[in-house]
């Protein structure tokens, strides 16, 4: 992705801002702004919530936007898609982002070749139609992407032009090959020139169409390399033939300048169908979406299209339908295959009050399921633009090629240049010496730089998110390549998330029952884990569960709230050990329940005098089936692992024995979660953090890379760069080697543009390639480097391979082991 580091095109500029309220809004923004260096004037209307800056030309609108979120605010600003036709390679790819970018007020600009798309982000003020504008003055067809054909991002060109390119390059390209066999035949110059000149100039006016808006917008590509290599190809044998052709036949050069032609438009047609490959994902998850719903209103079914279902709706899913939205269960049970959303390959079980999610497909059973979700607010619209997301956007590694490709195409211009004048002072022959400098034209392809990253970053997330893996961006792709510690939340994480209360010790004075109905009663308000233990076993009791007023929760400690007069805490050590309160005789209970692998709770009420201990509650959790078997294959990679719990020493030792994690950190608080990731990644590690709760957020954001649970908090895969579908911790795994081996093709493939590069050109300066070669070796280029992005689509997962398990969850039992 490239950063506009371009002085604004004009003195004044208007920037949205979001966030204003009153009059000190306005003032502190303008202070700020006016505080910028070069800055001249600025006036913000809090109605219209927007400024405008008259700025020197040296200030851009990075600077502008810092001095706005120094202030507290922020800009407003729109993602704009382009569908854009006509770009090759990758000094294209350049020239589009470049005109992007020199509107004024686009933030950044990033242009796949591969997809043949532009995403942009600009302030909220400016018109799509400025930003088409300005991609049709840099010489290409672009249009919004809604006004595009979404479905087909790469519609396949006939290949009538390739056959019909074909059929009249043979006869030129026969008696070269008949020669290589001892037989001397060649045609008459002027039906050379018959069969040369429509492959020349009418199946060849894509290249001198392309080429020409290059030049207009002083610059170079791939099409004016072939349509000046092949033009003079064409000329010399033009002139030789006018020149000699009564003096006996000369060797012309018509073929070279057809078969060139032919072999790229071979190419680029074989390459446009290994393109739409690499988007076979996007399709793949598009043809998910039902059209059609079937409605439950007043009683009467009616099928409608899915664009008129509404929240609160109830839709009924006939066994083998796809689920059109996303809702719960009202009635009804069945199977639910999930495997294209989630990954998994075993249809779910499905019952009243579960959730299902548009885009599986329902089995045996008919369910009625009330719409919670509908359209771009479901699972599926939300995983469809993340694909997207991380498909259109640049590896940091692609900065190198965006470099290269700014001066490639004048450089190979340059070095033909030489070609022709050294050979014309070796040996005079200024026919040889142009034919040389053809060849250096021709071979000289920008094309597989352009493709390398793209077609990698494409296969390889849509391989992932096939197998339930979802990578925001391709920032985080290439950063989980390198990562050598995976830290591990507990709860939800590595464990079900889903403990139960399993005893309860209450101190002199007070009852079992007593305790619980206190704890549910600070609790019901919380949707932690350990909350609705409590609440659903004081249910499960019949107790009655007393009113609290004012509860709160104490980050990383617990909750308090006033019930029935008197100031109550629930919480675990640390809140204890902070208050000061001597177990006494429940200390040695608990140290017992600690080392069985227990989650610590402790009652705690205020006094006048102080603080009083009215008992000790102690959860069980679940270690995940698959949780060992997570760890074990990050060791295989050489990945270190820890866990990061602010549950007990005891539980997380217990748990962290049986997953086979030798570093354990317990009793921290979420801030400190944050803290130990950036000190590992002080220290060298690069670090991915993995987690599904609120209080994950931090860590998430520390981490080189997060890792988020789906089904966990919406912070948390906000936060993250990588989502897992599923619960499994075995697809943290999975992700860091589907990581590896895209940038593993993202680096072979930019190995072998550039060795082709460096390797041909110097071929073809030395007269060393024939130009109908050269031609061929450029259309093979590009072909291979898809050809080997596409390789990934065979990636399967550890998990993949390994065998059904059949043995029960484990548990943490008395001895603190794995049962």
């Amino acid at each position: 992705m490239i950063s506009p580091q371009k002085p604004l095109a004009t003195f004044r500029i208007d920037i949205p801002i979001s966030g204003m309220t009153c009059a000190s809004c306005v003032s502190r923004v303008e202070k700020s702004l006016k505080a910028t260096a070069g800055v001249q004037s600025a006036n913000v209307n809090l109605a219209t919530e927007v400024a405008s800056v008259q700025a020197d030309p040296s200030v851009n609108l990075e600077v502008l936007s810092a001095a706005v979120r120094k202030a507290g605010y922020d800009l407003k600003t729109t993602d704009v898609a382009l569908h854009i036709e006509g770009m090759t390679c990758a000094s294209c790819v350049t020239r589009v982002e470049k005109a992007l970018l020199k509107v004024p007020g686009v933030l950044l600009a990033s242009v796949n070749l591969a997809t043949e798309q532009a995403a942009v982000r600009a302030l909220s003020t400016i018109p799509p139609a400025s930003l088409v504008a300005a991609v049709t003055k840099a010489g290409y067809v672009t249009q919004l992407k809604q006004a595009a054909e979404p479905a087909k991002p790469n519609t396949l060109p006939t290949w009538g032009p390739v056959a019909i390119a074909s059929v009249l390059t043979l006869p030129l390209v026969l008696p070269m090959v008949l020669q290589l066999v001892g037989i001397d035949w060649m045609l008459n110059g002027w039906l050379q020139l018959a069969l040369a000149t429509p492959v020349q100039f009418w199946l060849g006016w894509r290249f001198y169409r392309a080429g020409w808006r290059a030049v207009k917008a002083k610059a170079g590509n791939m099409d004016l390399l072939v349509a000046l290599g092949t033009s003079a190809a064409f000329g010399l044998s033009v002139y030789l033939l006018m020149r000699h052709s009564q003096h006996g036949m000369p060797h012309l050069y018509f073929e070279a300048s057809a078969a060139v032609i032919t072999l790229v438009l071979l190419g680029k047609w074989l390459e446009d169908r290994a393109k739409r490959q690499t988007t076979d994902a996007i399709r793949s998850l598009n043809a998910l979406r039902p059209s059609t719903a079937l409605v439950r209103r007043d009683g009467v079914d009616v099928e409608m299209p899915v664009a008129d279902v509404r929240v609160g709706d109830l839709v009924c899913i006939r066994p083998g339908d796809r689920v059109p939205i996303d809702g719960d269960i009202m009635e009804g049970r069945s199977h639910v295959d999930e495997s294209l959303i989630t990954g998994e390959s075993l249809p779910v079980s499905k019952q009243v009050g579960d959730q299902v999610t548009g885009g599986a497909i329902n089995a045996e059973g008919m369910l009625i399921v009330r719409t919670q979700a509908v359209g771009a607010e479901t699972t599926l619209a939300r995983i469809i633009r993340l694909v997207e997301s991380a498909q259109a956007g640049k590896a940091p590694i692609q900065r190198i090629v965006d470099r290269v490709s700014a001066v490639f195409v004048p450089v190979v211009l340059g070095i033909a240049l030489l070609t022709f004048l050294a050979w014309l002072g070796i040996n005079g022959d200024w026919e040889h010496a142009l034919i040389n400098a053809v060849a250096v034209l021709v071979i000289a392809c920008p094309c597989a730089l352009g493709l390398a990253t793209p077609t990698a970053i494409m296969v390889g997330t849509g391989a992932a998110a096939r197998r339930g893996i979802l990578i925001k961006d391709a920032q985080a792709l290439e950063i989980a390549h390198s990562v050598t510690v995976v830290a591990f939340d507990k709860t939800g994480t590595l464990t079900e998330g889903k403990p139960t209360l399993v005893a309860v010790v209450p101190a002199e004075g007070s009852g079992i029952d007593e305790v619980v109905a206190l704890a549910a009663a600070l609790q019901q308000a919380s949707s932690h884990p350990l909350a609705l233990a409590v609440t659903t076993h004081a249910r499960d009791a019949s107790l009655t569960i007393p009113s609290v007023q004012d509860a709160k929760a104490l980050a990383g400690r617990g909750v308090e709230g006033m019930v029935r007069g008197a100031k109550l805490m629930l919480g675990n050590t640390r809140l204890l050990n902070e208050l000061g309160v001597d177990a006494g005789a429940l200390g040695t209970q608990a140290d017992v329940l600690e080392r069985q692998g227990r989650t610590l709770s402790w009652l705690v009420q205020q006094n006048a005098g102080g603080f009083e201990l009215l008992g000790l509650m102690a959860f069980g959790d679940t270690v995940k089936p698959t949780a060992a078997a997570a760890v074990r294959n990050l060791h295989q990679l050489g990945i270190k692992t820890l866990m990061l719990t602010g549950d007990n020493q005891g539980s997380a030792d217990a748990v962290a024995q049986a997953l086979g994690i030798l570093d354990v950190r317990a009793e921290v608080l979420p801030s400190d979660k944050a803290a130990i990731v950036q000190a590992l990644r002080a220290s060298g590690e690069v670090v991915a953090f993995v987690g599904d709760g609120l209080n994950d957020g931090p860590a998430l954001a520390a981490a080189s890379c997060g890792f988020a649970m789906a089904g966990g908090a919406d912070v948390a895969t906000e936060t993250a760069g990588v989502t897992l579908m599923r619960g499994d911790p075995r697809l943290v795994a999975d992700a860091l080697d589907v990581s590896r081996r895209t940038y593993a093709k993202i680096k072979q493939g930019l190995f072998w543009a550039f060795a082709y590069n460096v390797l041909g050109i110097p071929l073809a300066a030395l007269g060393m390639l024939n130009p109908v070669i050269a031609g061929a070796a450029m259309a093979l280029s590009s072909l291979s480097v898809i050809a080997n992005a596409l390789l990934l689509r065979r990636w399967r997962g550890a998990m993949e391979n390994e065998l059904p398990q059949h043995t029960k969850p484990a548990t943490v039992n008395s001895q603190g082991a794995a049962a």
